[in-house]
């Protein structure tokens, strides 16, 4: 069984708020298609990161959303990936997966 996680950030890469309805359509669509998602909505988390060794670092605000699954098919991941970052303006999405299991 895999646990797989989406990182959204909040604002697209100029900084302008994403509509929250893309977020419940993203919630919707995991929903239909895993039977269930949860969504870490509330506080949203904080990235840091920096591009080179010189540069200033980057912040981001972005929420969660997880599901479960027993097989992972990559190329649907990469395809939803693609379509994730065409809709939030991203220049990458971080979608990540870990073997999990149950207790």
């Amino acid at each position: 069984m895999y646990l797989i996680q989406i990182l959204l950030p909040l604002y697209d890469n100029d900084g302008t708020a994403l509509p929250k309805l893309e977020f419940r359509r993203v919630s919707g669509e995991l929903a239909h298609k895993f039977g269930g998602l949860t969504a870490h909505t509330q506080a949203p988390a904080e990235g840091i990161w920096t591009q080179s060794e010189d540069a200033n670092p980057t912040h981001d605000e972005i929420v969660i959303f997880e599901v479960m699954t027993d097989a992972l098919d990559r190329d649907w991941w990469a395809d939803y990936r693609l379509s994730l970052e065409r809709r939030f303006r991203q220049k990458e999405v971080v979608i990540r997966a870990q073997p999990i299991e149950l207790l």
